[in-house]
């Protein structure tokens, strides 16, 4: 199993987080799209690094448009020698339209032709082909050798989807070479509902399951001790509990016989009761979505868990010390 380890987001710490992830044998480092730019730490990290992928975990993609991220993937691509992965994600529609002021329909469909024209665009920058994409939500018909790059030598880079639910989830069998899978999964739904769908979109676009890979954070519990144990929990049941507001992953608690709570837990998150939401998630609730262990057992329940399952991880190893995080990374990838 492959295991990633976040980047700092304080740009002037990032040369010292990618260096330090890379020394201690992760095998990719991230960055996610909340307070900061995911792009700009990865362009920090390429030149600061070896042999770690670098992975937007995720960048919003309906907030640009295709042509947009096919240059900042290249780019990235290039500086790194073949090292990016870009990471990509639908949000939910109220982001979208109120954040960031862009058209939200269909979210499968949509992504689907957004990760089409992305090889379309790159299939004229690395291959000659002449960029002629005509779809329902995305049209890109010129490019001129000004706006050409010519430093093509580590071609595209990798395109991992997060998805939810079993529509995003298809596309990203169909069209995507990896996906995340959102850490607000339980083992249950990704049995039942997940590799289903990505064996589906493999099949539709002819490719087996060795030719895709499967991310999945999760969630784990732990600590050294009661307090830090017990803040642990707490902060893992908020991040469920904000999770499970939203109404596009209903169908997650649905499976498990807890579709009530989403409306419920939806209310409390407009009038900004994040602590309340974070009660309504019970013991029984809790186990299901993340591993609740003490720090030595974690790692071991997670493989007992998810091996097999899962490609690569990027859950916080619960360590004490570097040579303690050391001991736990190895047990991981092994």
């Amino acid at each position: 199993m492959k295991v990633d380890g976040g980047l700092a987001g304080d740009l002037s710490r990032v040369a010292e987080s990618a260096r330090a992830l890379d020394s201690a044998g992760y095998d990719g480092a991230s960055t996610a799209e909340t307070a900061h730019d995911p792009f700009f730490p990865l362009l920090l990290a390429a030149q600061n690094s070896d042999s770690i992928e670098l992975i937007t975990s995720i960048a919003v993609a309906f907030s640009r448009s295709p042509m947009t991220l096919a240059g900042i993937g290249h780019d990235l691509n290039a500086v790194s020698r073949g090292r990016f992965v870009l990471g990509l994600g639908s949000q939910i529609r109220a982001h979208i339209t109120k954040r960031f002021s862009m058209p939200w329909s269909r979210p499968a469909a949509r992504m689907r032709e957004y990760i089409l024209a992305l090889h379309a665009i790159w299939d004229n920058w690395y291959g000659g082909k002449r960029l002629d994409f005509r779809g329902e939500f995305y049209t890109h018909t010129l490019m001129t050798p000004m706006f050409t790059p010519t430093d093509t030598e580590f071609g595209p880079p990798k395109i991992f989807l997060a998805a939810v639910g079993p529509l995003m989830t298809q596309v990203a069998g169909e069209v995507a070479d990896g996906i995340i899978i959102h850490p607000f999964t339980t083992e249950k739904y990704m049995r039942e509902v997940t590799l289903p769908a990505i064996e589906k979109g493999l099949q539709k676009n002819g490719r087996s399951r060795d030719q895709f890979e499967i991310s999945y954070p999760g969630f784990v519990v732990t600590g050294d001790n009661e307090e830090s144990f017990e803040a642990s929990r707490q902060a893992v049941c908020k991040q469920i509990a904000f999770y499970g507001s939203t109404p596009a992953y209903q169908s997650v608690l649905a499976l498990h016989g807890w579709g009530a709570l989403q409306p419920e837990l939806n209310v409390l998150s407009k009038q900004g009761q994040w602590d309340e939401m974070g009660t309504l998630i019970t013991d029984e609730i809790l186990a299901e979505f993340a591993i609740v262990a003490e720090p030595d057992e974690a790692v071991g329940q997670f493989k007992q868990r998810y091996a097999g399952l899962v490609d690569r991880t990027s859950f916080g190893i619960p360590a004490r010390s570097p040579e303690h995080r050391a001991e736990l990374l190895a047990q991981l990838k092994a």
